[in-house]
């Protein structure tokens, strides 16, 4: 099963364990695999993270209540919050 989920997750074209990391947004802050996400997703800033919601967030890789949790406090405290409206609708 594991190997499923490993070869499902190598189709992305973008997508590499070992594929460095582009820009130190989060670094020190969130994982290199939640970063990644973020990465690939093209969010690279806190104003772009802030026009999506929690729970669009919560379904890119390597996001749980742990990481979501620290990202939450490292916004507030940079006066930012999510966006209470969802909107991606691919995540509805």
């Amino acid at each position: 099963m594991i190997n499923l989920i490993l070869m499902a997750q190598t189709l992305h074209p973008d997508y590499s364990f070992n594929q460095a990391l582009k820009n130190d947004f989060l670094k020190g802050i969130l994982t290199s695999r939640a970063r990644r996400s973020l990465e690939l997703e093209k969010i690279n800033s806190l104003d772009q993270l802030a026009d999506y919601s929690e729970k669009e967030i919560m379904q890119f890789q390597g996001f749980g209540k742990k990481t979501m949790t620290k990202l939450k406090q490292y916004m507030k405290e940079n006066n930012r919050s999510f966006n209470s409206q969802i909107v991606n609708k691919n995540y509805e």
